[in-house]
This record gives C-alpha cells, sequence and structure tokens, in this order.
C-alpha cells in the first residue's frame, strides 16, 4: 500500500449550506471544511494524501451537539481537522446505508457503537480506526480528540502497512457481515415460541422492558411477545408485554404534558428520558397502545393513543402531509430544557391544584433529576378519582400552556419513506380501533405525500425529501413500510390503488434490490456511492428491512391470493432466517414477519353488526388481516379459487383464512369469538 505524501493544504471550504438536510446545516457554519459525502471527497483524499475523518449523527442528537460545540465549533481544533484531514459529514438518517456499515466497521474493532460516530477511512472509504464522542481534552476515560487527530495522521503517513492490515481486517469481517451468502433454512413454527422464551429471560421484571440501563422502547421484542400469546395463547408473554407497555407510558420517557415517547431513559425504570423524540418510536408506541387497549379497554391506553397522535399532528406534521422526523433533545443549549419543571414554576402556574399534581406526577422541591423534576406518573398511586382525573386534565393543559412560552427544541422537518411508511400503518390501525376519520385522514395525506412527491415516473421511491430535494434512491426499508402502510390503508379502505401501490414497489424490490438468493439488499443496485452492498436484517429501533419486507410480502400475499408473491416471502423468510437464527435476539423483526409468513390470517365479514365489529376490534392480532364487506360476491375475490360456501342468511357471516386453508363460515359472535381468540396455554412463555 501506497500513500502520498501531503504536499501542502488543500484550499476547501465548508460546502454544507448546499446539503438540505436539517443535521448538515447545523454544521455549515462550522470552521471545519466540512464535504458531503460522495466521489469528490474520496477523489480529494486521494490527491492530497490525506485520510478521511468521517462524522456521522442527526439533528435530535445530544452528544453530537456536545461533540460539535466542543470541537467543530472551535477554532484550534477545526485548524487541525483541515490540516490532516478531509473531513466528510453524513446525516445518518438520511443516509442510514452508509451508517449501517460503518457503524458495523467499529462494532468489529470492539468498540461499543452510538453517535456520533467518528470514523477514520483511506482514500477508497475503507476504515480502519474509529470511536464515537471524542472529548475536546481528554475526559471520560476518553483521550482528547485533538491528540487522536494527530495520532491517527502520523500514524497514516508513517505505518501504512498497519493501516492496510486494519482496513483488510475490517473490511473482511464487513463483507463476511452483511454478504456473504449463506444456506436457506425453513423456520419452525416454534420459532415464536422460543424468540419469546429468550426475551423473557433477559425481561425486567421489576421495572418492565429489556435489561438495565440505559433502557430502550424495543419495540420489535414487544411486538414477540404480544404476538406470542396471540398465536400460542402464552399469558406470560401477554403480561410482560402489558407491564412493560405501562411502564414506559407512566414513566418520564413519557411526555404527559405534550405527548409523545422520547428515543430511550437512561435509567432503568423510565424515568429519565434522553429527550428527543422521534417518529418511528411513536409510531411504534401507537400500535403497541393499540393491543393494549382493545385487550384491556383500560382508558390509559386509549388516552396515550389519543396523545401521541395528537402531538404527531400538532408538532410532527407539515403542510404537505408528511410527517417530519425528530424534535431536538436540547434548546437554549441544555439538554431536556423544554421538558423538565421546578417545583415553583408548577406551583405558580396551578396555584391551588399544585398539591394534587405534584403527589400525583412525582413533582418536589428536590427534584427528581439534576434539582429539576420530570412529571411521571408514580407505580404505587391509588386510582384518582373522577374528579381528580378532570383537575389533573386541567392542570396538564395549564401546564401544557405555559410550557408553549418556552423556546422549543428543533425539529428536523425531513420527510423520510420508511419512517412515514411506519406511522401510515400506525395511524391507520388506530382509526379502525378507534373509530377516528381524523386519524385515517392523516393517514392517508401523509401516504398521499410520500407516493406522490416522493416518487419519480418509474415509481420508484426517493428515501429523504425536505424544501423540495430528494436523496434517492430508496432504501429497502422505504418499499417494505410503504407496501405495509398501503396494505394497511386498503383493509381501512377498500380502495384498489393501495394493492396495487403495494404490488409496484413488491416488483421494484425484486429488480433493484434482490440478492439473488431469496433476499434483499439495502440498497438498489445502481447506488455506486458505498462500500459495499449490505443486507439489513437485525433491528435497530425499527424493523430490519428484511423484516419489513417479509411482512409486507406475506400481507400482500394474503390478501391477493397470489401464489408467486407467496413463493417469494417463503424464499424470502428462509433467507433471512439462515443468516440470524444464530443471533435470533438481534432479529425479533424477521420473527415476528416468520410469524405473518408461516400463517397469515385473514378476516372477511360480510355487513357486520356493531356486536361483531366489536368483537373483532377487541381481538387484536398482528398476525390478522380483517376485510370488512358488504356483498358475497365480493368475498369471493379474497377467497381461494375452490372455497365455496353457503351463503347463508343474515349480517355477520364471517370467513377466517389460515394461510391457504379457509374455515367454514361463521355467523355468531359466540362461534366467531371462539375462532378470534388465542388458544388455551398453561401460560408459559
Amino acid at each position: 500500500m501506497t500513500i502520498k505524501p501531503v504536499f501542502g493544504a488543500v484550499m476547501l471550504k465548508n460546502v454544507l449550506h448546499q446539503s438540505a438536510s436539517p443535521y448538515l446545516r447545523q454544521h455549515s457554519d462550522n470552521p471545519v471544511h466540512w464535504q458531503m459525502w460522495g466521489a469528490e471527497a474520496l477523489e480529494e483524499a486521494e490527491k492530497s494524501g490525506k485520510p478521511i475523518l468521517l462524522s456521522i449523527g442527526y439533528a435530535a442528537c445530544h452528544w453530537c451537539h456536545v461533540m460539535a460545540h466542543e470541537s467543530f465549533e472551535d477554532d484550534e481544533t477545526a485548524a487541525v481537522m483541515n490540516e490532516l484531514f478531509v473531513n466528510i459529514k453524513v446525516d445518518r438518517e438520511e443516509r442510514s446505508d452508509i451508517d449501517q456499515i460503518y457503524m458495523a466497521a467499529l462494532q468489529a474493532t470492539g468498540e461499543q457503537g452510538g453517535w456520533p460516530l467518528t470514523m477514520f477511512l483511506n482514500s477508497k472509504g475503507e476504515p480502519f480506526w474509529g470511536g464515537t464522542y471524542f472529548p475536546k481534552t481528554a475526559n471520560f476515560g476518553r483521550p482528547g480528540f485533538v491528540t487522536v487527530l494527530k495520532t491517527i495522521s502520523e500514524l497514516y503517513r508513517n505505518d501504512p502497512d498497519k493501516i492496510e492490515r486494519n482496513a483488510e481486517a475490517i473490511g473482511k469481517h464487513l463483507k463476511q457481515q452483511f454478504s456473504a451468502s449463506t444456506s436457506p433454512e425453513s423456520p419452525d413454527r416454534e420459532v415464536l415460541a422460543n424468540q419469546s422464551k429468550g426475551i423473557l429471560s433477559i425481561y425486567d421484571a421489576r421495572h418492565g422492558g429489556i435489561g438495565q440501563s440505559p433502557k430502550f422502547p424495543n419495540a420489535t421484542m414487544l411486538e414477540t411477545l404480544w404476538r406470542n400469546w396471540r398465536t400460542n395463547g402464552a399469558t406470560a408473554s401477554r403480561d410482560a408485554a402489558l407491564h412493560w407497555i405501562k411502564a414506559m407510558i407512566n414513566g418520564g420517557i413519557y411526555d404527559h404534558i405534550g405527548g409523545g415517547l422520547s428515543r430511550y431513559a437512561v435509567d432503568n425504570a423510565w424515568l429519565v428520558p434522553h429527550f428527543e423524540k422521534m417518529l418511528y418510536d411513536n409510531a411504534q408506541l401507537i400500535r403497541s397502545l393499540i393491543w393494549a387497549y382493545a385487550q384491556t379497554e383500560e382508558d390509559l391506553f386509549r388516552s396515550r393513543i389519543e396523545e401521541t397522535v395528537d402531538w404527531l399532528e400538532r408538532e410532527m406534521l407539515l403542510p404537505n402531509g408528511g410527517f417530519s422526523s425528530s424534535l431536538d433533545a436540547d434548546s437554549e443549549g441544555e439538554e431536556g430544557r423544554y421538558y423538565v419543571w421546578r417545583k415553583e414554576e408548577v406551583d405558580t402556574v396551578l396555584g391551588t391544584d399544585t398539591d394534587l399534581f405534584c403527589d400525583r406526577y412525582d413533582i418536589t422541591t428536590a427534584g427528581n433529576w439534576e434539582g429539576k423534576n420530570i412529571p411521571n406518573l408514580k407505580p404505587d398511586a391509588e386510582a384518582p378519582t373522577t374528579e381528580e382525573i378532570l383537575r389533573l386534565s386541567f392542570a396538564r393543559k395549564k401546564l401544557f400552556q405555559a410550557r408553549e412560552e418556552r423556546v422549543r427544541p428543533e425539529r428536523d422537518d425531513k420527510v423520510l419513506a420508511d419512517w412515514n411508511g411506519l406511522v401510515i400503518r400506525a395511524l391507520a390501525e388506530a382509526s379502525r380501533t378507534l373509530s377516528d376519520a381524523r386519524y385515517l385522514r392523516l393517514a392517508e395525506n401523509a401516504y398521499d405525500f410520500v407516493s406522490e412527491s416522493m416518487s419519480d415516473n418509474d415509481g420508484r421511491l426517493a428515501h429523504a425529501w425536505r424544501e423540495s430535494a430528494m436523496t434517492w434512491p430508496a432504501l429497502a426499508s422505504d418499499y417494505g413500510a410503504m407496501i405495509n402502510a398501503a396494505t394497511s390503508l386498503y383493509l381501512c379502505t377498500n380502495k384498489g390503488r393501495y394493492i396495487e401501490d403495494a404490488r409496484r414497489w413488491a416488483d421494484i424490490l425484486e429488480e433493484w434490490y434482490s440478492d439473488g438468493e431469496g433476499g434483499y439488499f439495502y440498497s438498489a443496485s445502481d447506488c455506486n456511492d458505498i462500500l459495499l452492498r449490505a443486507r439489513h436484517e437485525h433491528d435497530d429501533a425499527m424493523p430490519s428491512a428484511s423484516a419489513q419486507i417479509i411482512e409486507g410480502l406475506a400481507r400482500l400475499a394474503c390478501l391477493t391470493n397470489d401464489p408467486e408473491l407467496t413463493l417469494r416471502t417463503t424464499y424470502s423468510a428462509a433467507a433471512s432466517w439462515g443468516r440470524v437464527r444464530t443471533t435470533p435476539l438481534a432479529a425479533s423483526g424477521i420473527v415476528n414477519a416468520i410469524a405473518t409468513a408461516l400463517e397469515p390470517r385473514k378476516l372477511i365479514v360480510l355487513n357486520p353488526t356493531k356486536q361483531i365489529v366489536d368483537l373483532i376490534i377487541g381481538q387484536p392480532d398482528p398476525s390478522r388481516m380483517d376485510i370488512t364487506l358488504m356483498d358475497e360476491t365480493d368475498a369471493q375475490e379474497f377467497l381461494p379459487a375452490d372455497a365455496v360456501y353457503e351463503s347463508g342468511e343474515g349480517s355477520g357471516r364471517a370467513y377466517l383464512c389460515k394461510g391457504a386453508v379457509c374455515l367454514p363460515p361463521v355467523e355468531t359472535v359466540e362461534e366467531l369469538a371462539a375462532l378470534l381468540s388465542p388458544p388455551e396455554s398453561s401460560g408459559v412463555h
């Protein structure tokens, strides 16, 4: 390996003002000569002989802000960066394919991942070392950033063989992790029960959720437990899921004044959030709340659905119908400032109701976090009376109005197709459960924006949109999420265009993303600015791209009775399972999708009575699709060609199909309840 010497400083400048990304624009005034990812920056590294410093973050990231204030806004540090490196900034949400590769590279070195991600690359874009947050001067057991910069630069110039060995070792690991061929393996029907057993083995029975601190919502694992209850009658899984949901929505991670869930809690009891709010977390929260409310009819769950949707509409909705990506953790340079309270502030706002509110929401003079208070519902509190419920509701409204006078956290207003797909599906499902036309209208408007304004003439999607600037091409997760969004909207409306869109997107996936082995790459075949094409099969805060695709194809195949789609789903599930089965806890999304693929359930109901509708809503099953029709002739479209049933008389006739097998129709509430209820179980797992 030959590395060219640095012949002198190249006169670069900060070009981030050219980007539409809110995160990149946050850094457009830095004295660092930031470049955007692409061939030009790599060519500059080749010409200058300098290594690349790649910094990846996102707009709502607190520690990204800390490193920016300490180092990237500092003239002396920036001078060292500009002299020794070609510096590239990437928005991980806009280019999550790039983030996936370099985060895996960091973890291959034995380091724990996180953001900001700080990676050092050669001029080919190959990583050879990295870290996350570096303080400006040595602290937290970490070396100072300037020291790191000088050490890496010197090593790059003076020990090219070591650099090459590191790059080769990491590159080999990445290819093995993301691109290697493996033998497909058909999952068995115990996959859901086995996955739930593994999840319960690490479940926090006291506080809910997985493990200790920090504690994330882990929505895909929660869904696995719920599915295991619905499929296998495992009451232990049901009870853990309900306990988990309730712990989150009573904790400080949930915004009790304005609605919405923060990204994670830094403690094990869900008290102290990392205050940024992400669209994807709240989309998945809504679906969990739908299951909990439908199962229990507890007002707490319904209220949280309504509050979270109100927050989405008020603070995340754009005029074009799409939803923004996130809200920052910081305001006025301080993490959580917008959301926390001193007791005297609460006293001033609430007056005579302050004692009731403070007792209920854990507000004290000493505070529960750094001398301030994060409102949360005390788990051992007695249920409030009807009068107290009204007073507490009025108190929350007064505090919300007072909080509106504060400086708001910044909003990242780019529209991401996959994140919007998740929220469209959640809103559609919520509209059915709560019979709320407003939720359906929000879902359809967002769908229209993504499918029309983020699409080219061939129907291919963009991944991100902001101010009419788009990031092309889409990621596989965009298609998976939008196929699921389309099928959910179809179930609400019976509009055929949603099925047509889903079919087209399934075809695009096959043409541009297929790996030729039954699975799918994360990036399209014409995406030419990445180190390698990787599969995305392990969950992060959302289901993996492969999980969303498998579930989407399974649902679409079930709705359309398309044998080719069914076959593609089977191949994809086997291909992905063959790769993740040795580390299943990192791939609950694929396990959930496999559960749908193994036995998709389709319920066709003709002219149902309110009693029948209420029964169906009260039996929430993520693997079941409920189709309401008014005419027997229409029902035949959804039944296998060889299914012939007597039409019978009266309202509420229902056909339940499990995979390709349809059971004889039932007509009474009691018969339908027997079909839809989870099987009886001993309660284990």
